[in-house]
């Protein structure tokens, strides 16, 4: 007899100050973050290409595909190597993270939407969040974040950067 449960196990991590979690079951491994081959003209949260036990594997700045400041590395700092189905193959990459946690269970009736901000943000990538005691932890959509080009948030949402 088959077993029903209510709750699915999640990965978390961290991005500055911001707890984010994708799901177990799309984390082939963990690595100690190694600097990644750079690929000429590549977008600029692709860090470049990692060798992956023989293949060759995209490495992401999450921090920056978000929108936010880019990675700097720390003795913390981990690549999440993650198989993410997409509609017609299966998308192999790595995502930096700033400090990797645990595998937590949530339950499925704990997990809330995205909040809507009646602002011009796109929180497409947004699979739901979860509270916790003081703090929410965020659930990726990879293959919505992955599936297109466009930045997670939009450009009217972030202030302007005068470059000096």
């Amino acid at each position: 007899m088959a077993t029903v449960t209510n709750e699915s196990q999640f990965v978390t991590f961290s991005l500055g100050d911001e707890i984010f979690a994708v799901p177990v079951d799309v984390v082939r491994e963990i690595l100690d973050y190694e600097d990644p081959s750079r690929i000429p003209h590549g977008p600029a949260h692709l860090l470049g290409l990692r060798d992956v036990r023989g293949q060759g594997v995209p490495i992401i700045d999450l921090r920056v595909r978000l929108g936010m400041d880019k990675t700097v590395r720390t003795a913390h700092t981990r690549i999440l190597v993650l198989d993410i189905p997409l509609a017609d193959k299966m998308l192999a990459l790595g995502l930096v993270a700033d400090k990797v946690f645990e595998v937590v269970p949530f339950r499925h009736d704990a997990v809330e939407t995205a909040p809507d901000i009646g602002a011009a943000w796109n929180s497409d990538y947004i699979r739901g969040v979860v509270r916790r005691t003081n703090d929410f932890v965020i659930i990726i959509d990879l293959s919505r974040l992955f599936s297109d080009s466009a930045p997670a948030l939009s450009a009217v949402a972030q202030p302007s950067r005068a470059v000096a």
